[in-house]
């Protein structure tokens, strides 16, 4: 994977951290389940001497054949590398996420909804081994009702969830994975291998 740098970098075009590069080709090694695109996106510059970022989506098709996809959740994963170490993070390498998903209208009455939500990422990071520390994050839960002219569903719920936490080590192939788990949660997606029901379709599928 590229890594990007600091517009002050790019003339002496250094060779990135061993530390940092390790990370990098760890994180080349993931591959998302069908149903989530990954892309490169521009990564933040001003953070860290060093920094990378993937983006991911979950789209279904449109409620009409021939209608574009529509997409129900996205999300970014950021990698900050300071060589140096940085006091706040505590550690060289902070992992910064965050997703936003089209959830169930009932979920916004739910008050256990926020708690089981953040426990998709602090039970995905034990469950993939991504040792960490210093996590935190918020969870935020929006109710929307359209009216008049406006394309979409009359109501509907979306689920932010933010979070940022210290790598224990470069195998951040384990971290990546275990927030696109929680991309796939958020978006309502069955276990890898099950057939994912169309929302758009409201019945089900064969």
């Amino acid at each position: 994977m590229e890594q990007q740098r600091r517009p002050d970098d790019a003339a002496g075009t250094p060779a990135p951290p061993a530390d940092f590069q390790a990370a990098l080709d760890s994180l080349a090694t993931v591959r998302s389940r069908p149903e989530i695109v990954l892309e490169h996106i521009p990564a933040p510059q001003r953070l860290a001497p060093w920094s990378h970022a993937v983006g991911a989506r979950v789209a279904e098709p449109g409620e009409i054949a021939g209608e574009d996809e529509v997409e129900i959740a996205s999300g970014r994963f950021i990698v900050l590398f300071d060589p140096a170490g940085h006091e706040a993070w505590d550690g060289t390498t902070r992992c910064v996420g965050y997703v936003s998903a089209v959830t169930d209208e009932t979920m916004v009455d739910d008050q256990m909804f926020s708690e089981v939500a953040w426990s998709w990422l602090t039970e995905a990071l034990v469950d993939h081994d991504a040792g960490h520390h210093s996590v935190g994050g918020t969870v935020t839960r929006t109710a929307s009702t359209r009216f008049g002219d406006i394309a979409g569903p009359e109501h509907s719920v979306d689920v932010e969830i933010r979070a940022s936490w210290t790598a224990s080590d470069t195998d951040l192939d384990r971290h990546l994975t275990a927030w696109l788990e929680v991309l796939g949660n958020a978006a309502g997606l069955p276990p890898p291998g099950v057939h994912l029901i169309s929302r758009a379709s409201g019945g089900s599928g064969s």
